[in-house]
């Protein structure tokens, strides 16, 4: 999905990818990620956002709730992550990471609620009253207030299966009367996901059918008192969707995939931001004219379509990949020619880090030349002391 752009605007990654599977230093099934890149990405959005008056919470789902990347992202101004799950918040909680914004896309279990809501996050993000008694109660056992951002799904509202919640905006003057007869929360805002999505029609990025929704919910806060919410418009943050951010009244972004250079947007159009990681793997084997390396990275939404095939960037050769179908493992990826066996295999897909099986390598001074792996870590952010 992204090779070519990769190629184009970071060949140097490429460099360093072929380099550190020929010296032996990467098993197949990694992902290299450029720090230099990433952080170059992360500034960009930064001031962008900053002229808007817009505040960003990094998401690092997609490459692994990587702790050193957060750590590096903090240093530069950003405040805290997102955590898309209460698992990537205790993470980040062992680490010294900042939450910004918990519980969306999953809500916080019982079980975790108590640590996580000691961590003092900005916000907590809810879907029922349920939950918000028992934040309540845990902000009364850490003798603090928790600040919530209430999710908006109404009936027009335009959601992803296995992601479904949150309250109608009918529901609201009563859910806030509720709220504020609580002592330990309060409303800090309103979200709703996707707030933006990339349209390939348009090419380029757009309000989703949540907006509609966003805009009735934000009246009623207003009308009820409410004053300087954060309103939260989540999904395809980066440079060129900041100002309409902005325009849309939004308060906070949460820039994922723009940090890296590969929303759908990155791929049609020349953007600001780098292409900023690459898989590699490996031939495994040849059959019946077609050759196979190893999978592992495979993400279903991925849209795999071409692979470089290798010692170097001068030899390399392009070539079409094929997945396994959704009812199978990945346990290789279909490569259309017949290659020499052993040769490296380097591909740039949209990926999810968090939900594959993969190892991930932090690589700095991939820009100046002077290329370092600061890292090997598990794609659920855990460092590894050796490479499998």
């Amino acid at each position: 999905m992204f090779l070519e752009k990769l190629i184009e605007r970071n060949p140097k990654l490429i460099e360093c990818a072929f380099k550190l599977h020929q010296k032996g230093i990467l098993l197949p099934d990694t992902y290299v990620l450029d720090l230099d890149s990433i952080l170059y990405n992360a500034k960009e959005m930064k001031k962008e956002a900053d002229s808007y008056g817009v505040e960003l919470y990094f998401m690092l789902k997609q490459i692994g709730r990587n702790p050193l990347i957060g750590r590096e992202l903090m240093k530069i101004g950003f405040k805290g992550a997102v955590a898309v799950d209460y698992k990537e918040a205790l993470c980040y909680i062992e680490n010294g990471i900042h939450l910004s914004n918990v519980g969306h896309l999953v809500q916080i279990p019982k079980a975790a609620m108590d640590k996580i809501i000691s961590a003092k996050p900005d916000f907590a993000t809810v879907y029922s009253y349920e939950k918000i008694l028992e934040i309540n109660e845990a902000a009364k056992r850490c003798n603090t207030v928790q600040k919530l951002l209430i999710r908006i799904s109404d009936p027009d509202s335009q959601l992803y299966s296995g992601q479904i919640g949150g309250f109608h905006s009918d529901e609201l003057e009563e859910l806030f009367r509720k709220v504020d007869a609580l002592e330990h929360v309060c409303v800090g805002g309103l979200t709703v996901f996707p707030a933006l999505l990339y349209s390939e029609k348009e090419n380029q990025i757009l309000p989703t059918a949540n907006i509609k929704a966003m805009e009735r919910a934000r009246k009623i806060a207003e009308e009820h008192g409410y004053q300087d919410l954060n309103i939260n418009l989540p999904s395809a943050s980066c440079v060129a969707s900041i100002p309409l951010i902005s325009e849309l009244h939004g308060t906070s972004g949460e820039p994922g995939h723009g940090l890296t250079g590969t929303t759908p947007l990155h791929k049609h159009s020349e953007q600001i931001e780098i292409p900023a990681y690459v898989y590699v793997s490996e031939v495994s084997h040849r059959f019946d004219g077609k050759s196979y390396c190893y999978g592992g990275g495979h993400y279903r939404r991925g849209h795999m379509e071409n692979a470089l095939v290798g010692k170097d960037m001068g030899s390399a050769v392009m070539t079409k990949v094929v997945a396994p179908d959704n009812d199978s493992i990945d346990y290789h990826f279909e490569l259309e020619e017949e290659l020499p066996v052993g040769e490296c295999v380097l591909m740039a897909f949209r990926t999810q880090i968090f939900t594959v099986r993969s190892q991930v390598a932090i690589v700095s001074g991939i820009q100046s030349g002077k290329p370092e792996l600061l890292g090997l870590y598990s794609p659920l952010g855990e460092r590894l002391e050796r490479n499998w």
